[in-house]
């Protein structure tokens, strides 16, 4: 099987699920992981543009993508190329196991994902009770963007415990938000997140500063793995273990 993958979490999902570097033809450049075995795999271009003319010159089974990540137009594209496409969309944790089965069926690796599928439901069957704090993950700096609570990224966090507000509903699920958007729904902590913008502690305690300066106690301030927050896949256990270990450390 030829497989292009133009989302950089299933790109490691394959490689976890078993499946041979020869078989992964395409790649996106932030398809990093495993070094080793993706330095191999030539890059079609970016989740928002890939390049489509790569894409056909690899002359694909399958092509893995992301309703999130990856245009309509693309997936119509390869559709009409006559190209079998798998299309991840989850919201939760709880969505990866049945995603990671289906991903296993689709490219023949069901009992390596149905292990996988297993294992991430242990921990997402005993995640902490709510610990009664509202937090924003934060993505973007200049506009400033949060992952709101009907996102991933933003359930990862309520994973840990907290209560994180769906702000714009009927938004993409990543709202552009201000100091006051903070105040207004009682914001008690900021995750700070590592990528796509790499935040700085300064870049927090200045926003925390105008927190406080429209009247409200500002919010406690957290670095966290850009990874742990948004990889999916086989990546969510390790992502889980990741948080939940800095939310004990977080209330020691």
């Amino acid at each position: 099987m030829r497989i292009v993958s133009l989302v950089p979490s299933l790109t490691l999902t394959l490689f976890d699920l078993g499946v041979e570097a020869s078989s992964v033809v395409g790649r996106t450049p932030w398809c990093i992981h495993p070094a080793d075995a993706v330095a191999s795999v030539p890059v079609v271009g970016g989740t928002k543009t890939p390049n489509l003319g790569k894409i056909a010159q690899a002359k694909p089974d399958l092509v893995i993508m992301d309703r999130d990540e990856n245009p309509k137009a693309v997936h119509d594209w390869c559709v009409e190329q006559g190209y079998q496409t798998f299309v991840c969309h989850v919201r939760h944790p709880n969505d990866v196991p049945e995603m990671l089965r289906e991903l296993g069926l689709a490219v023949g690796r069901e009992k390596q994902a149905d292990a996988l599928a297993r294992s991430l439901e242990v921990i997402v069957a005993d995640l902490p009770e709510p610990n009664g704090r509202v937090a924003l993950p934060l993505i973007w700096h200049e506009p400033l963007m949060a992952a709101n609570g009907a996102t991933y990224a933003g359930n990862m966090v309520a994973c840990m415990g907290y209560d994180v507000p769906v702000i714009e509903p009927t938004g993409t699920g990543y709202p552009v938000v201000t100091p006051q958007t903070v105040v207004d729904w009682g914001v008690t902590d900021l995750f700070l997140s590592s990528e796509p913008h790499e935040f700085s502690m300064e870049e927090g305690e200045r926003l925390a500063k105008a927190i406080a300066e429209q009247g409200s106690p500002p919010p406690a301030l957290h670095l966290i793995d850009g990874e742990a927050l948004t990889w999916m896949g086989s990546y969510t256990e390790r992502g889980l273990h990741h948080l939940l270990g800095m939310e004990r450390r977080l209330r020691a």
